[in-house]
């Protein structure tokens, strides 16, 4: 958060975390959508579940 808070030249990271916090929920809907739609998409072209790797953290 400090990086982007610098980056963004806010003054502080409570006004950072504040702001683009409340957006992250949407844009984490969106690409969840997204994803599923390609997954399901891939599914109906070969008739099998699209392959999924683990999520590497």
């Amino acid at each position: 958060m400090k990086v982007v808070q610098e980056t963004l030249g806010h003054t502080s990271s409570s006004f950072t975390a504040d702001t683009y916090t409340s957006v992250f929920p949407e844009v984490a809907m969106a690409a969840a959508e997204k994803t599923a739609a390609l997954l399901l998409a891939e599914e109906e072209n070969t008739g099998k579940p699209a392959e999924v790797s683990p999520l590497r953290v």
